[in-house]
């Protein structure tokens, strides 16, 4: 190996190594700068976190006859801790598309709009066909017959 060579290849792994250097250096600042604006981040997020928690658990719904105008008699006793929030919601709730209801038609086999009873009868055989623990596969397919069953019962109404 001549002198030139040698100089050449010590020239390479100098550059290389400098680069290398360079690298770690940008990146052990870049990583702990990071670090310290993640930090940062979860200290506002629970210190805002815990406000919030304080303010919400000291609030409390209060209400008097007045409020309710001329129906006083009609609400004199209501209880909103007896309110039914769950059905209330349902209410409300989307009905499902056009295309999830054809979808479950043609998963329970029906050709014509079904009632309940037919949804729930067909419900049933179903299950027994798709049941894991029946057929032996995953619980794909029963999800699925849960989920095709809650769309089409929307549907119905």
């Amino acid at each position: 190996m001549n002198n030139g060579t040698f100089i050449y290849i010590f020239n390479r792994l100098l550059r290389t190594g400098i680069l290398l250097f360079v690298l770690y250096l940008i990146m052990a600042n870049f990583t702990t700068f990071l670090l310290i604006i993640f930090v940062l981040f979860l200290l506002i997020y629970f210190f805002i976190y815990k406000k919030l928690k304080n303010m919400s658990n000291g609030f409390k719904f209060t209400y008097t006859q007045n409020d309710f105008g001329n129906n006083q008699r009609q609400y004199q006793n209501f209880n909103f801790n007896d309110f039914d929030f769950n059905n209330f919601n349902e209410q409300f709730a989307q009905k499902p598309g056009l295309g999830e209801v054809e979808k479950a038609k043609e998963f329970f086999g029906f050709t014509q709009e079904p009632t309940k009873e037919e949804i729930k009868k067909r419900y049933k055989e179903l299950a027994k066909k798709y049941h894991p623990d029946i057929n032996g596969s995953d619980d794909t397919l029963m999800q699925e017959l849960n989920h095709y069953k809650e769309v089409l019962i929307k549907h119905v109404g």
